[in-house]
């Protein structure tokens, strides 16, 4: 028996790009969604399943029922609000389920900002510049480290929205500042997403790494996400080592989307981690093909993908 797909957020910009590939490929799939469906005719295929909200107790029991209906052996979430949830739950679904979706632990730190840049940081692996508004409000003296422009986005990722680009500190009342915020100095050289598809190392499969140059657009602004070009393979080669290395570090497994800038010198510095299949995956269709190459080869990665298998009952003493 072949996959049988579901793709969660599908009306996301996303989800609709992982259908588009999917169908490419002749593989048939299933969406679902929580949000309403306001795309316009013709862009993608329309909503099959609506999912309660990952924020809601009881989604994980909704999409086992999606997934038992309908014989799901594959499920691609393609929004950050679900990793937290999907990997805590895979207990919950039948062994032959494969969630695209890394250890619990990993996503934890990869869901964070903060708790990104400080294992990062620990590593030794470059990252801005960075604090907390409470921290900065509390001792301005460290606002020295982040002299210049900077940059304040929420802790957990929303892709570009709530991304401000501050041309200075001096007016800034950081003790106002809304909770869960960080706040990054801005670094302003060339623009990369490394798209990785990090395997742990024990497993055979060596990981994916491509990486795409985006347009120089300010923070916060329609298209500052858009993909100018795919990088040749021969170029970047300190961009993809580096992404590379992040993932790793992170613990990550499976599609991770790897932020990274130069600093005016060219050192590539990661600021930030996202642990999905992107929009931006339909410039490297290697990454899908890793992800269905988890079904088509059983042994991939059974820690992360699959169910842990049970616990042998001679270990048990």
């Amino acid at each position: 028996m072949g996959p049988r797909i579901l793709v969660t957020g599908i009306t996301s910009a996303a989800g609709r790009a992982v259908a588009a590939q999917l169908e490419a490929r002749g593989l048939p799939y299933l969406g679902s969604d929580a949000r309403a469906d306001t795309r316009q005719a013709g862009e993608a295929p329309a909503v099959a399943v609506r999912l309660l909200p990952a924020t809601n107790p009881d989604m994980v029991l909704d999409l086992r029922r999606v997934v038992d209906r309908e014989a799901i052996n594959v499920i691609i979430p393609t929004l950050t609000v679900e990793l937290p949830v999907l990997a805590a739950a895979r207990a919950g679904f039948a062994q032959d389920v494969r969630i695209i979706v890394a250890d619990p632990a990993a996503v934890a730190l990869a869901n964070d900002h903060l708790f990104t840049t400080w294992a990062l940081q620990a590593a030794g692996i470059p990252v801005p510049r960075f604090a907390v508004p409470g921290d900065l409000a509390a001792a301005p003296a460290s606002l020295a480290g982040l002299s210049g422009p900077v940059v304040v986005k929420p802790r957990v990722f929303k892709g570009s929205h709530g991304v401000h680009l501050l041309a200075g500190t001096d007016s800034v009342s950081w003790k106002n500042m809304p909770a869960g915020q960080l706040v990054q100095e801005f670094i302003p050289g060339a623009d990369y997403v490394c798209l990785v598809f990090g395997t742990p190392a024990r497993n055979a499969m060596a990981p994916v790494a491509v990486v795409l140059e985006k347009t120089r657009t300010p923070y916060g602004r329609a298209g500052s996400d858009e993909v100018s070009r795919r990088v040749p393979a021969n170029q970047a080669g300190d961009v993809r080592k580096l992404g590379l290395a992040a993932v790793r570090t992170l613990g990550l497994a499976g599609p991770v989307q790897v932020q990274i800038r130069r600093r005016t010198d060219g050192t590539p510095v990661v600021l930030g981690v996202c642990a999905t299949l992107g929009e931006n995956s339909t410039w490297a269709p290697e990454m899908l093909d890793a992800v269905l190459a988890t079904f088509m080869l059983p042994a991939f990665n059974p820690a992360s993908f699959r169910r842990c298998p049970a616990v042998p009952a001679d270990a048990l003493g």
